[in-house]
């Protein structure tokens, strides 16, 4: 499992990951293209969506991302995450997403999230300066909503959320991204 780790809180997704049982899936962080070679799965976290553009293309990095979801290898994005998978960044799931929707850091809450396809009550969703989907294509299924504006959706095998989940206990999101690993 690869988690990309040129900027952001990728260090948390690989303490969750590493809590699944009862065989936690190995992971790699990903800086170089060469990182992608052989991985089940991807997750793109939270951070700064301009800083990782920045360093994604100083690593020659882009194509090669857009590769592995062409051939339907499982990506996660979260926050900032969501906002390199929109039409703007990586183009890799066809929505947009609006940067700093909720609020600038001092707007930042947590929610309970009704996500579809998580069985066993909301999540716990940390929103902070959280994207959300401003608009989408068909092919685009959106998950949840929060005061009316989608905050999950997937695409295929890619799966995005405006918020983190990795920050708290709950591991239900990370273990139904395994599930399409």
């Amino acid at each position: 499992m690869g988690v990309l780790a040129l900027q952001g809180g990728f260090q948390a997704h690989e303490r969750m990951l590493a809590k699944l049982g009862p065989t936690p899936p190995r992971t790699r962080e990903v800086r170089v293209p060469g990182d992608l070679d052989g991985l089940a799965g991807l997750v793109i976290p939270g951070g700064e969506s301009t800083t990782m553009t920045l360093g994604i293309e100083r690593e020659g990095l882009a194509e090669p991302l857009r590769a592995l979801a062409a051939n339907g290898t499982p990506i996660l994005g979260s926050c900032a995450g969501l906002i390199m998978l929109d039409r703007d960044h990586l183009d890799m799931m066809d929505m947009r997403a609006e940067r700093n929707a909720f609020g600038r850091q001092i707007r930042s809450f947590e929610a309970d999230v009704e996500l579809d396809g998580i069985e066993g009550g909301p999540l716990r969703g940390i929103f902070i300066r959280a994207p959300w989907i401003a608009e989408h294509g068909p092919g685009v299924e959106i998950l949840a909503q929060i005061e009316g504006h989608a905050v999950a959706a997937r695409q295929g095998a890619i799966l995005a959320v405006s918020f983190h989940a990795e920050l708290g206990e709950d591991d239900r999101l990370h273990r139904l991204f395994l599930e399409g690993c």
